[in-house]
């Protein structure tokens, strides 16, 4: 079965989200190298089966991770080289494909799912401050930003982030320019 075609995403650069997607790929390039390599994936997705949750969960965690990076690679203007993608290229990627609404949740939409079902681990469907705090320390993030973090996101104020607000936050902090926008203190301060 072929993979789907990829869409081409809006070619505005806004300097906001050149930060946001700086900081992912320096938090994807987990050996520091300049480079991000299946290594790196295969790294990324080890720390996120820390979170914990169900088989499925952690399946589709995995997945999602597999299908971000197939998409990443499938973009690359040069297929001919190594599967590696520097943060220039990275950057342009996130830009011309990945941003793009057709392609944005098949990209982004089984994280989103299984890290909120790895990090609920009271089956409320929501995320409390703690189990927020839980993300931040297991992905290596400032967990002393987290609880910043968790108000931003916590849209309505109720103590729990529900998947609506969690969803949110993942498209704000891919795809809005705004320096304002609540989701981007979902992976901490983007300095942005």
């Amino acid at each position: 079965m072929s993979a789907p075609p990829i869409q081409s995403g809006p070619s505005t650069r806004s300097k906001v989200q050149d930060q946001k997607f700086t900081y992912v790929f320096n938090w994807f390039d987990q050996n520091g190298d300049g480079l991000l390599t299946q290594s790196d994936v295969d790294k990324v997705i080890s720390l996120s089966s820390s979170l914990g949750g169900s088989q499925k969960h952690q399946d589709a965690i995995k997945q999602g991770f597999q299908n971000w990076w197939n998409f990443l690679l499938d973009a690359r203007e040069d297929k001919t080289s190594e599967n590696k993608i520097s943060k220039q290229d990275f950057i342009g990627i996130m830009y011309s494909v990945i941003i793009a609404p057709e392609n944005f949740e098949k990209a982004i939409g089984s994280i989103i799912t299984g890290v909120l079902g790895a990090l609920d681990k009271d089956g409320s469907g929501t995320l409390s401050q703690d189990e927020y705090v839980e993300l931040y320390k297991k992905l290596g993030l400032p967990s002393n930003m987290a609880s910043e973090g968790f108000k931003r996101v916590d849209r309505n104020g109720s103590g729990q982030i529900s998947f609506e607000e969690l969803s949110q936050a993942f498209s704000e902090f891919y795809l809005s320019a705004d320096p304002n926008a609540p989701g981007n203190w979902l992976l901490g301060p983007v300095n942005v």
